[in-house]
């Protein structure tokens, strides 16, 4: 299945995928880190709505995983900010590879764009990963969603 995914760049047709691979991701995919009502609350931070999506395209340039013509990952990237804004990957394919292509996709873009050094706001599902990837942890921050306090992770990459 892997082999028939491809990677580039989002367009609005994406977008509806894009909200139902977020909602997943954190309801089913971050479980074992944030409890239901963690969850609830940061998948409340973004509609499922293709509208809503669709309009974050045009803020943050957005890269794709496509899997027979169904968005199934993706990252977008904060060019001033110098940082990746969200990455997600359909649960069902965490661990395989899919997220790392992301990743090293998203790093050469940004690389291309004269980038340095790339920041990320990581859950705690991901952050592990990325520091295995060479990612330097800074610290460990929350923020809060609906009276719930969400840890995440400041991570940093020099980019070479």
């Amino acid at each position: 299945m892997l082999d028939r995914v491809i990677y580039r760049a989002a367009v609005p047709k994406d977008a509806a995928d894009q909200g139902e691979v977020f909602y997943h991701a954190v309801m089913q995919g971050a479980a074992g880190y944030y409890s239901l009502a963690q969850r609830e609350a940061w998948v409340s931070a973004l509609p499922r709505e293709a509208s809503a999506w669709a309009a974050r395209q045009m803020f943050y340039p957005t890269l794709v995983a496509v899997c027979d013509r169904r968005c199934v990952g993706f990252v977008e990237l904060d060019l001033e900010g110098e940082r990746i804004e969200t990455l997600y990957v359909w649960p069902s394919l965490n661990h395989r590879g899919v997220g790392s292509r992301l990743l090293d996709y998203a790093e050469v873009t940004m690389r291309e764009e004269g980038v340095t050094r790339l920041g990320i706001e990581a859950s705690l599902m991901l952050a592990p990963g990325l520091e295995k990837r060479g990612w330097q942890r800074l610290d460990e921050e929350w923020v809060e969603r609906q009276g719930q306090r969400l840890t995440r992770v400041r991570l940093e990459k020099t980019l070479t």
